[in-house]
């Protein structure tokens, strides 16, 4: 459990009134992670929605031949600031993350049980739709940086 204070200083909550922070700050946890260290990995259940409180994460996907296993490699697709919320595949069915993400540098995290979260939004359908709004624009956000980084690489 973190204190619901803590999720008030981020804008995706902030929709959100003192009884539904309260409620989403009891399945909630904060942790640490070193730079470097991987936090999840594509293709994988999507179990946590994260919020970095400080540091930076970068997420990028990864990329194998089959015939030359040797040929890994690795294309960043965002980073994280403080303050934002990653992992939405944690809130959108199947439920599978689309992106690996590892700590560009020293990380606190607030990590909230997923499954626990859309139950939250069963119960209470408003915070449901309030949560899916802040998601919905922070995709737009996704969406238009990588239309500007195709561009770039286009160009």
């Amino acid at each position: 459990m973190i204190s619901p204070e803590l999720l008030r200083r981020f804008p995706f909550f902030a929709p959100l009134n003192e009884a539904q922070l309260r409620e989403i700050a009891m399945i909630a946890e904060e942790f640490s992670a070193q730079e470097g260290e991987q936090l999840f990995e594509e293709c994988q259940p999507a179990d946590y929605l994260y919020v970095l409180v400080e540091g930076a994460v970068e997420l990028f996907y990864k990329s194998e031949e089959e015939y030359h296993p040797k040929s890994k490699k690795e294309f960043s697709v965002g980073d994280i600031n403080p303050g934002e919320v990653f992992a939405f595949s944690a809130l959108i069915d199947p439920y599978v993350l689309n992106a690996t993400g590892r700590a560009a540098q020293a990380c606190r995290i607030v990590k909230i049980d997923a499954k626990s979260l859309r139950a939250l939004f069963e119960k209470d359908p408003q915070m449901g739709y309030l949560a899916m709004h802040q998601l919905t624009k922070g995709l737009m956000e996704r969406l238009a940086y990588t239309r500007v980084q195709l561009a770039a690489a286009w160009a």
